[in-house]
C-alpha cells in the first residue's frame, strides 16, 4: 500500500476516536433506538420480512434458511460486482474470472443450479459458462435475499441450489421527492464508480432513474505484479415508471447493462516467467485490450399487482435480450515469417463467439390475506427462449425453449408453531437447431422434453422470544441446459474441447434443512445443517485425449452424470457484551461427493473451502447527535459547529480459509488448495450537517498484509505454470483500500 493511503486510513480511524471523544449533547434530544447497536437489530430480525412462498413472510416465520442483506450492510463492503458484494455470507462464495466476473455459489452449487432474481423476474444470460457473470448493475441493488436450498416450488428448473434476489429500492412514500449520489475508488485495480439515481412519488405516479458507470485496469498482487486482461468496463441505466393506488401498483421498468472485461489469459513467458500482455499494454490501462468480451443486456418488465377483498393478484412479465461477444486476437505470417496483427483497432474487430438470447418470462399467481393464520397461493410461471449463433466460431447449438409451471402452496400459522408447504408440476422442451459447418454436421437436429413434479414441507418452532427451531424439507429440479446437452466445440475460457450428451436425464434432489436461532441480551448465535442427495447429477470429466482445433491441440472433456451427495453446515455467534462493542463469528462448510467413485473422481470440482470469518466492532454512535466542533459564547443563540458525525464505526476482521483438499483430481481438474487467511479493516460514518445526514463515508482495507493466495473458485489458478518460481497460475488481489462516499438528496 502507498504511504499516503495508509496515512489517510489513519486519519479516518482518528478522526472517528477524536469525534466520540468531544461528543456534546445538542438542546434539541432526540431519544431514539440506536439502530446500529447489535442488540435492537438482531430483535428487529423477528419484524423483518421476506419473500415467502405464500408471499410476503416475517423471517422468524420462515421454514427455509434466508440471509438478508441490508443496503447498509452493502455500502460499508467492498467489492467488484453484485455477487463479490454479498459472497462473504454464511454459506455462499462465488467462482471468480479476475476481479470482474463472479458466479453465485450456494452450499457447492452453482451455475445453472442457482437462480437470480432482478426486477422480479429470473436474470437469463448464459450462466452456464465459467466466465459468463451476472449482468446486474450493483449501484441499482438496495438490499438482497439469499434463499438456501430447493426452491423450484416457486421458481422451477434450475432453483436446486437456492435463489438469490436482488431487490431495487422501495418506492418512495407518497409526496416523496430524493436522489442519492455514489461513488467509491479502490487503490488496488485503480477501480472507480460513481452512481446517480433521482426518484420521486407525486400523487401515486412513481418514478425511479439511475445510471452508472464503472471502470478497473487490472489488478495487482506481490507475485504477479499487474495481471493482463483484468480491465473490465460497465456502465448501466435504469428507468422505472408506474403508478402506486390504492387498487395497487402497475410499473414498467427497463434498462440496459453494458460489460467489457477484458480475458485475463495467463500466459507466461518461459524465459522470465512474467505474464503477457498484448502489445501497447500498460499496468494502469483502463480501456480494453485483446482478447476481450463484449456484453450487453437489455430487459423491459412489467409488474403488476392488484387488491382484492380476500387478497392480491399478481402478474409480471419481462422480456431480456443478452447480447455475448468474445473478440480474439487474429495472426496472420508476415513476409518475414513473423506473426503480425491482422486487426489494429479493436472495434474493427469481428466477434469469433457472439451468442444473442431473448427471454420472456411470465408469472401469474394469486395470493390470499391471512385468516384463521391460514395463508394460500396459487400460480403458473414459466419462459421462452431463443438462442442465437452470429459469430465465426461455435459451441452450442442455436436453440428454442420453453416452459410452464404451475404450484399452489399453504402455510398455517397455529400458537408458536408455523407450517407450510405446497406442489409444482413443470413441463420444459428444449430444440437444438442443425448446424452444417463445411458440409459436417457439426451440430445434429434434436428436441428433449422433461416433467418435473416437485414440492416442500417445512415447520417452526417459536419456542419463545429468544429461540426459533426450523425443520424444512424440499425436492429440486433441473433440466439438463443446452451446454451440456449439445457442446461440441473450444470452450475458450477453459481452454479445453468440450461434447456434450444428448442422452441426459433431469437432476432430481431431496434435501433436509434444520435450523436454530437464539437471540438474547448479550449473546446471538445461528445454526443451520444441511443434508442434500441429487439424484442423476451433472458433471464434466476429462476423456484422456486430446482433439485438434484450429492447429491447436485441446484436452476433451465430455458431460456425463452420477449421483450425488451434500452434507454441511453454517453456524454464527455474535457476542455483544457492551452496547457499542460486538465479536462476530461464522464458519461455513460443505462436504460434495459423487457416490460409487473412486478417490480421484469422488468430490464435486469447485467445491469451496470451510470458511470462518471474525469481526470485532466498535460501535461509536449514541442515541444523541454528535457534534465536532465549539460554543460561540458571543452568539446569544448558543450556536454550535454545524458538522457532526453520527453512526460512526471501526472494525478488524479475519477471513480464514481452511485447506481444500478435497477435490476432483483426475485430469488434473483440480488441485489442493493451501489454508489462507486475510485481514482486514474497515471504519465509516454518517457526516450530519445542522442535524441533518448530508453524506456516508466508508473506508475498508482488504487483505491489509497483502497476503499472496488463490482462492480455491478461481479459475485463474490453473493456467500457465511460472517455470522462474514454479507456481502455477494467477495469484487473487493483494492489498486493497476502498473510500466510498454515499450523499443522499432530500428535496
Amino acid at each position: 500500500m502507498k504511504r499516503h493511503h495508509i496515512i489517510l486510513l489513519l486519519l479516518c480511524l482518528c478522526t472517528a476516536v477524536a469525534a466520540q471523544d468531544s461528543i456534546k449533547t445538542n438542546h434539541h434530544h432526540h431519544h431514539t433506538e440506536d439502530t446500529t447497536d447489535v442488540f435492537f437489530r438482531h430483535m428487529k430480525l423477528n419484524e423483518l420480512v421476506v419473500t415467502g412462498v405464500t408471499g410476503d413472510t416475517k423471517l422468524k416465520h420462515s421454514t427455509a434458511p434466508i440471509n438478508i442483506v441490508s443496503a447498509k450492510d452493502l455500502h460499508s463492503t467492498a467489492s467488484t460486482n453484485v455477487i463479490d458484494a454479498i459472497a462473504h455470507q454464511p454459506g455462499m462464495s462465488q467462482l471468480t474470472t479476475g476481479s470482474g466476473i463472479s458466479k453465485p455459489i450456494i452450499r457447492g452449487l452453482g451455475y445453472n443450479r442457482v437462480v437470480v432474481m432482478s426486477e422480479g423476474v429470473r436474470q437469463e444470460g448464459q450462466q452456464w459458462g465459467d466466465e459468463h457473470g451476472v449482468e446486474v448493475d450493483g449501484g441499482a441493488v438496495h438490499s438482497v435475499e439469499i434463499l438456501k436450498g430447493p426452491a423450484s416450488l416457486m421458481y422451477g428448473s434450475d432453483a436446486m441450489a437456492g435463489v438469490v434476489i436482488l431487490h431495487s429500492q422501495p418506492i418512495q412514500p407518497e409526496g416523496g421527492l430524493s436522489g442519492n449520489i455514489s461513488t467509491e475508488y479502490q487503490t488496488n485495480n485503480g477501480l472507480f464508480s460513481y452512481s446517480l439515481n433521482m426518484a420521486g412519488n407525486q400523487k401515486g405516479f412513481v418514478w425511479d432513474a439511475r445510471f452508472s458507470d464503472k471502470m478497473a485496469h487490472a489488478y495487482k498482487n506481490k507475485y504477479d505484479g499487474y495481471v493482463p486482461g483484468s480491465q473490465f468496463r460497465e456502465r448501466a441505466g435504469r428507468l422505472m415508471l408506474g403508478l402506486q393506488k390504492q387498487w395497487g401498483h402497475s410499473r414498467l421498468t427497463g434498462s440496459i447493462y453494458h460489460l467489457t472485461p477484458s480475458i485475463a489469459e495467463g500466459e507466461r513467458d518461459e524465459d522470465t516467467g512474467e505474464l503477457v500482455h498484448a502489445k501497447g499494454w500498460t499496468d494502469h490501462q483502463y480501456s480494453k485490450s485483446l482478447p476481450f468480451q463484449q456484453v450487453k443486456h437489455y430487459k423491459l418488465v412489467w409488474d403488476n399487482s392488484l387488491n382484492l377483498k380476500n387478497g392480491y393478484l399478481k402478474a409480471i412479465v419481462g422480456y431480456q435480450q443478452n447480447r455475448r461477444q468474445e473478440f480474439e486476437e487474429h495472426h496472420h505470417e508476415g513476409e518475414e515469417g513473423e506473426e503480425e496483427h491482422e486487426h489494429e483497432h479493436h472495434s474493427s474487430d469481428e466477434p469469433s463467439l457472439f451468442f444473442k438470447l431473448h427471454t420472456l418470462t411470465y408469472d401469474v399467481r394469486y395470493l390470499t390475506h391471512e385468516w384463521d393464520g391460514w395463508k394460500l397461493s396459487a400460480g403458473m410461471g414459466g419462459m421462452w427462449q431463443q438462442s442465437q449463433n452470429l459469430g465465426v466460431e461455435f459451441l452450442i447449438p442455436a436453440y428454442r425453449l420453453f416452459d410452464i409451471g404451475v404450484y399452489a402452496t399453504m402455510s398455517k400459522r397455529l400458537n408458536q408453531w408455523t407450517l407450510n408447504g405446497g406442489l409444482r408440476y413443470d413441463h420444459r422442451r428444449l430444440h437444438g437447431d442443425e448446424l452444417l459447418e463445411d458440409g459436417a454436421v457439426r451440430f445434429a437436429d434434436f428436441r428433449r422434453h422433461f416433467n418435473g413434479v416437485t414440492g416442500s414441507v417445512g415447520a417452526v418452532w417459536n419456542m419463545n422470544d429468544h429461540l426459533n427451531l426450523r425443520l424444512n424439507v424440499a425436492r429440486g429440479f433441473r433440466t439438463p441446459n443446452m451446454s451440456e446437452l449439445a457442446s461440441n466445440g473450444v470452450h475458450e475460457g477453459s481452454l479445453r474441447y468440450e461434447v456434450g450428451n444428448q442422452q441426459l436425464k433431469a437432476e432430481y434432489s431431496l434435501q433436509a434443512d434444520l435450523g436454530l436461532d437464539f437471540t438474547s441480551r448479550y449473546v446471538s448465535a445461528q445454526l443451520a445443517l444441511f443434508a442434500n442427495h441429487i439424484d442423476n447429477y451433472i458433471f464434466i470429466k476429462g476423456e484422456q485425449q486430446t482433439i485438434t482445433s484450429e492447429d491447436n491441440n485441446y484436452p476433451l472433456y465430455a458431460y456425463t452424470q452420477g449421483d450425488a451427495r451434500l452434507l454441511g453446515f453454517e453456524a454464527g455467534v455474535d457476542f455483544h457484551p457492551i452496547h457499542s462493542l460486538h465479536f462476530g463469528n461464522t464458519f461455513s462448510y460443505v462436504n460434495a461427493q459423487l457416490l460409487h467413485q473412486p478417490e480421484e473422481t469422488r468430490y464435486l470440482p469447485f467445491t469451496p473451502a470451510p470458511r470462518w470469518t471474525s469481526e470485532l466492532k466498535w460501535e461509536l454512535a449514541h442515541h444523541e447527535h454528535t457534534t465536532v466542533g465549539h460554543h460561540h459564547e458571543q452568539d446569544h443563540r448558543h450556536f454550535t459547529s454545524k458538522i457532526a458525525l453520527n453512526n460512526i464505526y471501526v472494525a478488524a476482521g479475519l477471513e480464514c480459509y481452511l485447506r481444500q483438499g478435497n477435490i476432483y483430481s483426475a485430469d488434473n481438474t483440480e488441485t489442493a488448495t493451501p489454508s489462507y487467511t486475510l485481514v482486514n479493516l474497515s471504519a465509516g460514518t454518517d457526516i450530519l450537517w445542522k442535524h441533518k445526514k448530508v453524506a456516508e463515508f466508508y473506508v475498508l482495507a482488504n487483505n491489509l498484509l497483502n497476503r499472496a493466495y488463490q482462492s480455491h473458485l478461481s479459475r485463474l489458478k490453473y493456467t500457465d505454470i511460472n517455470h522462474v518460481t514454479g507456481r502455477q497460475g494467477v495469484y487473487n488481489m493483494g492489498r486493497n483500500v476502498t473510500f466510498k462516499l454515499v450523499i443522499p438528496i432530500q428535496f
